[in-house]
């Protein structure tokens, strides 16, 4: 017999069910420009939006209808004209902003594409690797990442490391281990102009996708550049900075990396770890970051690890003790969390 307790978690589901569906008009509204096109109107009909975005009118109608309901959009009592209200601009629009949030929705292209090979690594094991999803993947989380990057990297998060501003102003070597396409590196070799960097990813398409922005931002390549080199394998060393953003637990034996760049880290350098700020307690994930966090570790990181064949596959919220014992396994001595924000925990190892 069914209960009224069940009957209201079976409305909480369908919610979700409408939020996930959601999800894809919002990643449609940020492709198609339908949100900026909005921030840049007190108000728009229907076929206003549809002539500036250049989309056909009834698409963008059903855009906006589903807007209203899941509250991202306001419109009049005649249900014609229609607003993005001022506060939601930075989060759906704001592409400078450090809200910035739809991006992230194209990710979901990608991850609905591997349930099939999902099922098959829950049954039998093995993993999805982060090569098997589509670009996509790639893009949206490396653009959804940038927001916070943009806030803290440089300004909160390299300040809060001994020494390290001061050598790479001075003009020092950086590897961005686990880059992606490259906009941790990016922020980094624009605010300090007298260092190198290079960027390693195992990810051919996260290496393309950062060459092309590269040339686009006409960084010159002998001082920015990026290689395609898996976390245990990559050169160059030693240097004064190592960096690996949101990556560590994507690693199928972190041990192995972590040992590796302390053979390519200077004596006096520095790695610079920054991972989710979750818990390993599962009962402090379930404020929005947190159950963000752990829906993606079960579908994308814990696999991309998993797919690797190594010994060690984290999950994206295996806690600073883990981490503070690969890290001092693999010969660093010292170990402090040396910053955080809601999302991100700032790790900070030295030999």
């Amino acid at each position: 017999m069914t209960t009224s307790s069940s009957q209201d978690f079976q409305q909480r589901i369908i919610g979700d069910a409408a939020t996930a569906v959601r999800a894809l008009t919002v990643a449609l509204g940020e492709r198609l420009g339908l949100y900026a096109a909005l921030a840049d109107s007190p108000s728009l009909t229907a076929a206003e939006l549809a002539e500036q975005a250049g989309i056909q009118e009834m698409y963008a109608r059903e855009w906006l209808h589903a807007q209203v309901s899941g509250g991202y959009v306001e419109t009049d009592p005649s249900g014609t004209h229609f607003r993005l209200p001022e506060e939601h601009v930075p989060v759906l629009a704001g592409s400078d902003s450090d809200v910035f949030t739809a991006p992230f929705f194209s990710a979901l292209k990608a991850l609905y594409g591997t349930e099939d090979s999902l099922v098959d690594a829950y049954r039998n094991g093995g993993g999805v690797g982060w090569d098997e999803h589509d670009g996509a993947l790639d893009d949206s989380l490396g653009r959804f990442f940038l927001t916070g990057y943009r806030a803290h990297l440089v300004d909160q998060w390299i300040p809060s490391l001994e020494e390290v501003p001061a050598r790479l102003a001075a003009g020092g070597r950086v590897a961005d281990v686990g880059c992606g396409p490259g906009h941790s590196t990016f922020l980094m070799a624009e605010a300090f102009p007298h260092s190198r960097f290079v960027g390693f990813d195992y990810s051919s398409e996260a290496i393309a996708q950062a060459r092309r922005i590269a040339a686009g931002r006409q960084l010159p390549e002998d001082r920015v550049h990026f290689t395609t080199s898996a976390g245990n394998a990559f050169t160059g060393g030693p240097y004064d900075l190592i960096t690996s953003f949101n990556c560590v637990h994507d690693i199928g034996d972190p041990d192995a990396v972590a040992r590796h760049v302390r053979s390519q880290l200077a004596d006096d350098g520095a790695w610079m770890i920054v991972e989710p700020n979750a818990d390993p307690d599962v009962h402090k994930n379930t404020h929005p970051a947190g159950r963000l966090f752990m829906a993606l570790s079960a579908v994308m990181c814990l696999p991309a690890a998993a797919a690797q064949k190594g010994p060690r596959a984290l999950g994206n919220h295996s806690g600073e003790e883990t981490l503070r014992g690969i890290a001092l396994d693999a010969g660093f001595t010292r170990w402090r969390r040396a910053d955080a924000t809601p999302v991100s925990a700032v790790y900070e190892a030295r030999p």
